[in-house]
């Protein structure tokens, strides 16, 4: 007897795990915020209630047929929306809110951004990051364009706030010349800037990595790892969970120069993605300084610039 393509990614999901229904739930609403949908367009679409949304949402689902017609609605696989293949996002915003799912779950990251995490910049970076978006808008930026910037800046703050509040442990991965060109190119959004500006975005640049070495042995659940050495361009996260693990990895950037337009985010559990990228991770550890050291490579990068 043949199998059809649902089916099979259902089998695939209950041999590798039991199926998780509330993280589909939470792919779900990563999903439907990334095409920009409210519970009411998805109701109207599918001809179910707004409440039978939300409790998707919440992770009860009681129709396979449900789930089918929502990834088409939503346009993305079956497969990714159980969860029985990677997660793949073609939107910041999409991705920035299941960044923010798992963050919420983790007990501890591991990551690597360039120049650093988002969730480790001043109070002060968020308004300057608005500012450095709209230097960086392209002239068909559209008010559609513009919405989607301001839901993302929500979901940035809110992650940010998050890790605030509940403190999960950060080990941060820091490549010493991303930091460098970040020191000489100053937080911009584009490089035609009056030589003034440029100026001013340098200082606040300094300010910033000076926020960092603050944070450095100040806070118990931060390492801040920094590394002597050209690292890839692309970015990623270990989550690691009570009962999972996660990896995802981005081309979306949030420091000088940022992009949160264009890109393919992924996400994935599969152990073998994990292992690889733990082992990947333990290597670049065990080359970088970390504490004190890190701190001093921090000190006398910015004496000499």
């Amino acid at each position: 007897m043949s199998i059809n393509h649902t089916d099979w990614c259902l089998q695939e999901a209950a041999q590798v795990s039991q199926i998780d229904y509330i993280a589909i739930g939470e792919r779900l609403r990563a999903y439907r915020i990334g095409r920009q949908l409210n519970a009411d367009q998805i109701a109207e679409k599918l001809q179910i209630s707004r409440a039978a949304v939300y409790r998707l949402e919440l992770g009860k689902i009681f129709k396979l047929e449900t789930l089918e017609r929502l990834a088409v609605l939503l346009d993305v696989s079956f497969s990714s929306l159980i969860g029985s293949d990677t997660e793949y996002f073609d939107n910041a915003l999409g991705y920035f809110e299941r960044m923010r799912q798992l963050e919420a779950k983790s007990t501890r990251i591991l990551s690597y951004f360039d120049p650093f995490s988002y969730l480790l910049t001043s109070p002060a970076y968020n308004d300057q990051f608005v500012t450095m978006l709209g230097e960086s808008r392209p002239k068909d930026f559209t008010d559609e364009d513009g919405l989607k910037q301001i839901l993302i800046l929500s979901i940035l703050n809110e992650r940010k706030e998050t890790f605030l509040k509940h403190k999960f442990k950060v080990r941060q991965i820091i490549s010493l010349r991303q930091i460098e060109r970040f020191l000489h190119i100053g937080l911009v959004g584009r490089l035609d800037l009056p030589p003034s500006v440029r100026m001013e975005r340098a200082l606040l640049a300094r300010r910033e990595v000076e926020h960092l070495i603050d944070l450095i042995g100040a806070e118990s659940n931060i390492e801040i790892f920094v590394i002597d050495d050209s690292l890839p361009s692309t970015t990623f996260q270990i989550f690691e969970q009570p009962h999972a693990s996660y990896v995802a990895v981005s081309p979306y950037r949030l420091g000088e120069l940022p992009n949160i337009d264009t890109g393919i985010a992924s996400v994935a559990s599969a152990p073998e993605v994990v292992d690889m990228y733990k082992k990947m991770t333990l290597g670049l550890l065990d080359r970088a300084s970390s504490g004190n050291s890190a701190r001093q490579l921090l000190i006398d990068l910015l004496a000499k610039l």
